[in-house]
């Protein structure tokens, strides 16, 4: 199956990388932040103001444009060795309900094509910012090859069996359709990581449990607690991330922290679901908002200092390294 040897290229690669002492500088108080592997600038850290393709930069305070109104995402080239062997991230649109419309509530879904900029409605969130953000980091940080375009698709699109990570988030409204179901199941079985992000309130947990208990109805998701491997495998996280909209967390006239972490005012929390030889096929991200903190990186300073740089980043490069590698 194609999406198990772009898993075993990618794990050879990860190889390689460490074995050569680069796969990432590690990120903890008192260390100057991120900085090393690929693009980086050895132990000054990363920042905003770093030029990319083309000399375009980002600056603090930008607020990046869609990719169809400017041609301001990050670009870079792939290892011409290697046209085809790298990570690309995946995000998945889906059908959901939307409560505001009413009790019986509204379907929405958008069909898009691989790389596609038009999707449906929630699952479309943060889209393309976050997703080509993270993406950028992922190459800059690490020795890892990553496509510099972002996938968008359905969970019928029949390249998905192609790639062996995929997100979503605002999942609190979410509905599989039958046929979803299935081929999630089958996809995450056959050697697939899913990642869920950015959903609040217990309403919205009780929604993704019930839609993952279709997926998997004899699998519960586990609660993950601080001493978990994804938390410390690249990045070594003192805490359990939480990542607020930045709207929330900086106030937009002074650009300084309002002290608001939680839109629920819940703790964050973390799980898994594993399949029967303990691997994780499933982190479930509750109470969070790691997108934002991809997406946003450019709309606050303070908002990238606190929450991209030390939080967003370092956690969604070790889940897709735990990913990976497990």
């Amino acid at each position: 199956m194609i999406m198990k040897k772009n898993r075993l290229v990618f794990f050879l690669i990860i190889l390689l990388v460490l074995a050569s002492g680069g796969v990432l500088a590690r990120m903890s108080s008192g260390r100057g932040g991120f900085g090393g592997g690929r693009g980086g600038r050895g132990g000054s850290g990363f920042t905003t103001q770093r030029g990319i393709s083309q000399g375009r930069q980002r600056l603090p305070n930008q607020q990046f444009l869609n990719s169809r109104q400017s041609d301001s995402l990050f670009q870079w080239d792939v290892d011409p060795e290697f046209p085809q062997d790298f990570f690309t991230f995946v995000r998945i649109d889906y059908d959901y309900t939307d409560h505001s419309m009413g009790s019986s509530g509204r379907t929405s879904y958008g069909r898009v094509g691989r790389g596609g900029s038009m999707g449906g409605g929630r699952s479309r969130i943060d889209y393309p910012d976050s997703d080509n953000n993270f993406s950028y980091r992922l190459h800059q940080l690490t020795s890892i090859e990553v496509n510099p375009e972002p996938v968008y698709i359905t969970l019928q699109d029949p390249s998905l069996f192609e790639y062996p990570f995929i997100y979503m988030l605002e999942t609190g409204s979410m509905r599989l359709l039958e046929n979803d179901v299935k081929t999630l199941r089958e996809y995450l079985l056959n050697g697939g990581f899913l990642m869920i992000d950015d959903f609040w309130r217990p309403d919205a947990w009780a929604n993704v449990r019930n839609e993952m208990r279709r997926v998997f109805p004899d699998r519960e998701p586990v609660l993950l607690t601080l001493e978990h491997p994804i938390f410390h495998c690249v990045f070594e996280l003192k805490e359990l991330p939480q990542i607020p909209a930045w709207d929330i967390a900086v106030n937009r006239s002074t650009d300084t922290l309002t002290g608001v972490t939680s839109e629920s005012g819940d703790p964050p929390r973390y799980y898994g679901i594993y399949d029967d030889k303990g691997r994780m096929m499933v982190i479930i991200c509750r109470d969070t908002d790691l997108g934002d903190g991809w997406e946003r990186e450019g709309q606050s300073h303070t908002f990238f200092k606190e929450f991209s740089e030390k939080k967003a980043y370092p956690l969604g490069i070790n889940i897709v390294f735990y990913a990976m590698t497990h």
